[in-house]
């Protein structure tokens, strides 16, 4: 008696399965001209440091989060600056940032913090090389300007 049952309702919960997530929307869809985009970035991150300090600024849809030693602290990012900053990532080829070369070595004797870049793009997070704060590799660069315009202005950070 009990298989007639679950027989019958293994259908219907696999066509209500099926129904609900085509329903759900996208966190990263981006509206312009009344035409919506899906947007393949979905996170960066730029990680710098040196001894005494370890720094985390977080780009997603809507806010840009910052960590400093721990202490974190968020804010709105509008859609127009994320919009940007997606722009300047979806330029860059994501396979090949492992590999850029950077152009100095002020991180190896405490003259610049060390930073990274991370990009997650389709669930996948890509990693660049290590490279000198504000003197990122050369295919990097406009990326890393419009994320720096971002953060300019609400904080100061040495190099």
């Amino acid at each position: 008696m009990n298989y007639k049952l679950l027989i019958a309702l293994i259908p219907l919960v696999l066509s209500n399965m099926n129904c609900t997530s085509q329903q759900k929307g996208s966190s990263d869809t981006i509206t312009s001209n009344g035409v919506q985009k899906k947007s393949r970035i979905q996170k960066i991150e730029i990680t710098e440091q040196t001894r005494g300090t370890n720094r985390i600024i977080t780009f997603t849809p809507g806010s840009r989060s910052t960590s400093v030693n721990g202490n974190v602290s968020a804010d709105v990012l509008s859609a127009s600056a994320w919009e940007s900053i997606v722009k300047q990532a979806e330029l860059i080829d994501l396979d090949k940032i492992a590999s850029l070369k950077s152009p100095s070595e002020g991180r190896f004797g405490d003259r610049a913090f060390a930073s990274t870049l991370l990009i997650t793009a389709d669930d996948k997070i890509y990693e660049s090389s290590t490279f000198d704060s504000g003197a990122p590799p050369k295919e990097l660069e406009s990326l890393y300007g419009e994320l720096f315009k971002e953060i300019k202005g609400r904080q100061k950070f040495s190099k």
